[in-house]
This record gives C-alpha cells, sequence and structure tokens, in this order.
C-alpha cells in the first residue's frame, strides 16, 4: 500500500509537471507534448476496442491522424484562413475507412465504428485545446499564444478531481451515477464545485483577461462536463470489461484515465467561451 502510494505520488508530479512545463513552455513544446498524448491515447483506446471479439483497427494510422489533426488546428491556430493543411488528414480518414473494403476482417463496420471513434472522441478534443491557446491579433494574419486557457482546464479539472475525492470521502452518502460509477457521490461532485469556484476567483484575481463570472462559468463547465467525460471512460471500461484503460502511467492507469474529464471539458469550454463571445 505504502509503495503505490510513493509510485502514485511520484507519477503524478512528474504527469503534472510535464503538462505545465509543456504549456507555458511555448506554443513549440505545446504542440509536441499534446500531438504526442493525442497519439497514445489513440492508440491505447485501439488496443482496448481490440479487446472486443472481431475488433481490430489500424492503430498506427489512427494514432498519426489524430495527431496530425492537432498539429493541423495549431497551424491554421497559428496562420488564421489556412484550412488546406487538413487535406491530408481527410485523405488519412478516406484511407481507414476504404482499407476495410480490402482487409476483408470479421467485423468491418465496428472497425470503421471505433476507428471514427477514436478520432471524434480523443482527436477532435485535443485539437480544440489550440482553439483555447491561439488568439488573433489585431491584424488577423497571425495569431498570439496564450498559455492560460488550455492550463486552466486542467487546473479546473485537477482542483474538482482532489476537491470531489476530499468531500466525497468525508461527506458522500448519495450516489451520483451508481450503475456506472459507485464511488461518485453528489456530495463530492459539489464538493469539487466549490473548490474550482474558489479557484475560479484566483484565477480571476491573476489573469483578468475574463471577469470574475466569466472564469466562474468556465470553472463550472469544467466540473460539470468533465464529470460527464470521467463516467464516460468508465462506461466504456464496463463495456469493454478492463479496470484501467492501460499501465503507461504507474499508479494511475492509462492515458484515457487521465484525460478522460479533458476529452469533453475542452469542447465543452470552447462553446462555452465562443457563446460568451457573442453576447
Amino acid at each position: 500500500m505504502k509503495n503505490n502510494f510513493i509510485q502514485r505520488t511520484i507519477t503524478g508530479i512528474i504527469f503534472v509537471a510535464v503538462l505545465i512545463g509543456g504549456i507555458l513552455g511555448g506554443p513549440m513544446s505545446f504542440s509536441v507534448l499534446f500531438a504526442i498524448i493525442t497519439a497514445l491515447t489513440i492508440y491505447e483506446f485501439g488496443t482496448i476496442a481490440g479487446k472486443q471479439e472481431g475488433v481490430r483497427i489500424n492503430r498506427i494510422i489512427t494514432a498519426l491522424a489524430g495527431a496530425f489533426l492537432f498539429f493541423g488546428f495549431a497551424y491554421i491556430g497559428v496562420v488564421p484562413g489556412h484550412n488546406e493543411i487538413l487535406i491530408p488528414y481527410l485523405f488519412l480518414i478516406i484511407y481507414l475507412t476504404v482499407s476495410e473494403l480490402y482487409l476483408k476482417r470479421k467485423n468491418p463496420l465496428h472497425n470503421i465504428a471505433y476507428t471514427m471513434m477514436s478520432q471524434m472522441y480523443i482527436a477532435l478534443p485535443f485539437a480544440l485545446l489550440n482553439v483555447l491557446a491561439f488568439h488573433s491579433s489585431l491584424t488577423g494574419s497571425i495569431s498570439e499564444y496564450n498559455p492560460i486557457l488550455p492550463l486552466s482546464i486542467f487546473i479546473f479539472t485537477w482542483i474538482n478531481d482532489t476537491g470531489a475525492y476530499c468531500s466525497g470521502m468525508l461527506l458522500g452518502k448519495h450516489k451520483l451515477f451508481e450503475r456506472i460509477s459507485p464511488k461518485k457521490s453528489w456530495e463530492g461532485s459539489i464538493g469539487g464545485g466549490v473548490f474550482s469556484i474558489i479557484a475560479a476567483i484566483v484565477m480571476a484575481h491573476y489573469f483578468p483577461f475574463l471577469s470574475l463570472g466569466a472564469w466562474i462559468g468556465l470553472g463550472l463547465t469544467v466540473v460539470v462536463f468533465g464529470t460527464w467525460g470521467d463516467l464516460t471512460e468508465s462506461l466504456l471500461k464496463r463495456t469493454l470489461g478492463i479496470k484501467d484503460s492501460g499501465n503507461i502511467l504507474p499508479g494511475h492507469g492509462g492515458m484515457l484515465d487521465r484525460f478522460d474529464s479533458t476529452l469533453m471539458a475542452v469542447p465543452a469550454s470552447v462553446v462555452y467561451l465562443y457563446l460568451l463571445s457573442i453576447l
């Protein structure tokens, strides 16, 4: 038990340090880091999807496609309007679909479905981090990199997870979604939300490019949709009959286990900030 706790702690510290360093290090380190994370997560997804009878997707090409989508969004973020950068990605998606006509595998429709899911469920949410990170300059010909918004998604996620865990341990009585995740409680979820609001107040003080209300709204968006993201991955694992998505992170499971909340929180945050900008 003690060794497992030490292992989890060390892995957690390294994990957080790498993410923060990659995001704050600038657009290059941000892009390389999350392109690698995208590829690893999709490859892992392909591995666990392959546990289904008759399912076998091309893990290498789907992972490369996801990484390319991230780099494509990053390029459009830096140089707005150059959408042709995504044309090779479209060819990869077409190849992954058409290839099933010739491979004569047992369940080609399931292969295509899991392939498309890897792109919609994993690649696109990670790629949308670029929408948070890059903001058009006054001329509109080139964008500026702002690491705070993408970093805030992870800060809110970590604080929500920690607050929910502590509140749930102390006060948890009413199950949030017992069918999918028996350990989650309403008290824990509310506690995570309260801690996230406090974090939003601190963010508003140090980074006033968003108003206090906007920061609080962003924090609560991450709490709600991050919880749904967590539950969605739990549903996936229950369906596939596995406990962890992988073992790449000692003591913490796989990449999907670490980014499950992010995969739904990022698209929701993009929509939230877009709606905020037009109101």
